[in-house]
Order: structure tokens, then sequence, then C-alpha cells
């Protein structure tokens, strides 16, 4: 056990070493406390980003046709596979064409007796002209018999259009895909009666190119149009955006596409303008109704702030990043955030060109506090520079 006088003897020096005041650090280090802390930073230097705009879309094709037969008669075949593929002028249904050739044979038939009324009508006024020139027949029969040649050339015309209506009855007995697409399920069954148009039969989705509807809120339209009337965003021309579309299982889809149509109109419900993009589809691997992540590319911020996420901090006041000043110290900027450049954020106000933004060791300091500070993009700080 030490003697009591030993003891009494070393509090002093042990409580002196505890002194923060006290020792070697409070002569070696600035600011009489502990050694400035080593941070990282970076020179604000503004510069053109891209300025993506991304919502949340669905495809959907960029046709949908409804498939109906033009003339009445009993479903004989389908002649697709419900779900698949099939190209325009593609028969899918065929239906019953025996009442339709009977029927065009008729009609010819019609015609070859109306030609030869027709004939005979001209034979018989050809034969009354000479013999009325000769006072040998009155002027109605000669005005009968142009009548009848008149009456006879009406007939076959008419004839002939029935020959041509029957034709196309006997051609609509082949229901043909108007459009290629992805054909959707047959609704009537071989053997039905189709009574004609009114009768849906089935729908052919097209799918190349597909289209992708989405909306673009209200509050984003008014922000681009003020930024782009203040010169701190450039939107393409013509407002042709070009598109990109990012999958529900996160794959970006390898093609890029164009937005289209954007509405005037601002939906009451939703607080948005319908918008479509048109984008090429050849391997089928979009599908009506997929819900996608669609970016708008195209515009640019000429003159961004960009300071990594991790330097903005959140206070009392709203976000703040820590700046080096002059004397090597520590000092709280507050600023306005815009949106996020991939890691970083597009600082709006608060800091300009030149200044020296601290970006890794924040959590090591507070405001007034010294550092010795490493410029990650080779620029010195502002007290180096000041003493050169």
């Amino acid at each position: 056990m030490r003697p009591l006088s030993v003891v009494a003897a070393t509090l002093p020096v042990l409580l002196a070493a505890c002194n923060p005041a006290s020792g070697p650090g409070a002569h070696g280090a600035p600011g009489g406390g502990m050694p400035p802390a080593a941070v990282s930073t970076m020179t604000v230097q503004p510069k053109a980003v891209l300025a993506p705009f991304e919502y949340t879309g669905q495809t959907a094709g960029s046709r949908e046709v409804e498939v109906r037969a033009r003339v009445r008669g009993i479903l004989r075949s389908r002649n697709f596979t419900e779900g698949g593929t099939v190209k325009k002028g593609q028969s899918l249904y065929t239906i019953d064409p025996a009442p339709f050739r009977a029927a065009l044979a008729k009609a010819e038939a019609d015609l070859a007796g109306a030609l030869a009324r027709l004939e005979q009508a001209k034979r018989n006024a050809a034969r009354l002209r000479p013999l009325y020139a000769e006072k040998a027949v009155s002027q109605k029969d000669l005005d009968d018999a142009a009548s009848a040649e008149a009456i006879g050339e009406a007939d076959v015309q008419a004839a002939r259009a029935r020959l041509l209506e029957a034709r196309l009855d006997l051609e609509y007995t082949r229901v043909e895909a108007p459009v290629s697409g992805i054909a959707g399920r047959s609704l009537p069954s071989e053997g039905t009666l189709v009574s004609g148009p009114d009768v849906l039969l089935t729908r052919i989705t097209q799918v190349d190119p597909m289209w992708v509807n989405f909306g673009i809120p209200d509050a984003d339209q008014l922000r681009m149009r003020s930024e782009a009337e203040a010169g701190r965003l450039l939107l393409p021309k013509d407002g042709r955006f070009e598109v990109r579309l990012r999958l529900a299982d996160g794959q970006v889809y390898s093609r890029t596409g164009w937005l289209t149509f954007s509405d005037v109109r601002v939906s009451g419900q939703t607080g948005t303008s319908d918008a479509r993009a048109v984008i090429a589809n050849p391997d089928e691997k979009l599908r009506p109704g997929q819900f996608v992540r669609v970016t708008l590319t195209g515009a640019t911020r000429p003159d961004a702030v960009l300071v990594p996420q991790r330097a903005v901090l959140e206070g009392p006041q709203g976000k703040f990043v820590y700046v080096v000043d002059e004397k090597s110290t520590a000092q709280a900027r507050p600023v306005e955030v815009g949106e996020w450049a991939g890691s970083d954020w597009i600082i709006t106000g608060g800091l300009k060109a030149g200044d020296q933004v601290i970006i890794d060791g924040v959590m090591r300091i507070g405001p007034g506090a010294p550092v010795q500070a490493a410029n990650v993009n080779g620029a010195k700080p502002a007290a180096q520079a000041a003493k050169q």
C-alpha cells in the first residue's frame, strides 16, 4: 500500500494532465485546444450537367384494333393462335363462303342478262332510226326504243354494282388482320352465327412501336419554365426529350424513344398533364400494361454547382454545408438544394465559385473549429492561397 504522501504528491500532476488548458497542447496547437481536424475539401466549380426528369409510366400498344366481321354468316374456322403474333393481312377467321359464292354466281348471271337486254334494245333502236326517217314508224316508236336502250344501260350498271358487292362479300368471308401485333382472346367459337360488324371477334394490339403514357406534375412544369426563363435550365429544342425506360426488375430497356405528346391541360384530379413517349419494340420485350420508370433526358444546367450528398447536413434552419474560410476554420453555410445528380446534390443557392466545401470529416468539427484541409481537386484552400 502506497504512503499517503505519495498519493498527495501525484494528485496535482494527474489533475494537470486532465486539464485541457494545460500541457503542451495549450501552446503547440492553433486555437489553444486540440490540433486542427483533418478534413477533405473540394473547390466549387460550376459546370454544365445533364438534368434528367423521372416519372412513373405505363406501356400501351400504339394501336388497339377491334376485329369484326363485315358479313353475316357461320364462323367456320379460327386461323390464328390466341396471344400470338399476327401480321397485317393474315387470315384470322373464315366465314362459310358457300352462300356468298352462290350470290356471286347469281350476280354474274344478272349482269349477263342485263347486257343481253341492252344489246337487244340497241338493235331495236338502230332499226327504227332509218324507218323513222322514211316516215315508216311514229315518233313514239322511236322514243320508246331510245328509252329502252337507256333503261338497258342503267340495268347493266346496276347489275355490275351488285356483282361488285357480291365479290366483296365473298372476300369478306376471309377476316384479315388490319395491323400487325399481338392477337387477343377469340370471343366467338367455331360454328357461331356471326351477325356482322356488331359482333366483336378479337382485338389486336400493335406493340412496335410501343407507347408509354405518364403524367408530368404541374409543379415540375412550372419549375422547368421558371428555371428556363432564368437561364438556369436549357431545354431541348421543341421540347423533344429523349426517353429511357427502367423496367420493374431494375433493368434499363436497351432502346430509347422520344417524347411525342404533352397535353396543355392539367388534370383536376391528379394535378398532372398527360404525356406520351414512343419507343421501338421490335423484339416485343415490352408488353402493354407494364409499369416503368420514365426518364426524360436532353435538358442541361449550364452552370450547376454540385456537392456530394454526404457534405450536405440538416440543421434547425434547413440544409447547410461547412466551408473553410481564410483563417482555416470551418464555417456553416446555409444552402438551397435542387434535385440529385447521381451521388451529388445540385446546389441552387448559397455557394459561389471558389468556395472550399468540406466533404469528408464533417462529423468531427463544428462551427469555428480549426481544420487542416486537403483539397481533393487539387486547388489550394483559401488560407494557403492568401499566404502566397
